[in-house]
C-alpha cells in the first residue's frame, strides 16, 4: 500500500513511534499523556490531527466502534482484535490462521470485496475477576 502523507514532520514521527511502541491501542487521550513527555508543548488537538492524516495516509490504523472512543494502532499488517465491552480495552490475537473472508464476496453477486475486519467482542479477564 502507498502512503500518502505530505510530510513527516517532527511531532508525526514522534507521535508514530510511541504509537507503535504502545500495543494498548491508545485513545488519543492516552496516547497524548505519553507523546507529551518528550514533547511538552504539543497540544491534545494536534495530536488528534496527526492521527487523522497518518490514519488516512495508511500508516496506522483507526479503530472506531460505536458507542466508544476511538482507539489507534500502530501496525497496519492485517490483523484481527478482541474487545472488552466493560473497559473498552482492545488486544490482538496472535493466532497463525488467516481467515479467508475474501471469497465470501462470491455470495454477493456483483459485490467485491477490498478488505476486512474482524473483531471478537466479549468481556476482559480483568472485567471478569479471572486474570
Amino acid at each position: 500500500m502507498e502512503h500518502r502523507l505530505a510530510r513527516m514532520t517532527d511531532q508525526r514521527k514522534i507521535i508514530l513511534e510511541e504509537l507503535v511502541r504502545m500495543r494498548s491501542h491508545p485513545t488519543a487521550d492516552e496516547l497524548y499523556a505519553v507523546v507529551r513527555r518528550r514533547l511538552p508543548s504539543i497540544s491534545l488537538g494536534t495530536v488528534y490531527r496527526n492521527l487523522e492524516v497518518m490514519s488516512e495516509a495508511g500508516l496506522i490504523q483507526k479503530l472506531e466502534h460505536a458507542g466508544s472512543k476511538k482507539r489507534y494502532d500502530g501496525c497496519t499488517e492485517r490483523h484481527y482484535h478482541a474487545r472488552c465491552v466493560s473497559c473498552g480495552t482492545v488486544h490482538d490475537i496472535e493466532a497463525d490462521t488467516t481467515l479467508d473472508l475474501d471469497r465470501l464476496s462470491e455470495a454477493v453477486p456483483g459485490f467485491a470485496v477490498t478488505d476486512h475486519r474482524v473483531e471478537l467482542i466479549g468481556t476482559c479477564s480483568r472485567c471478569t475477576g479471572t486474570g
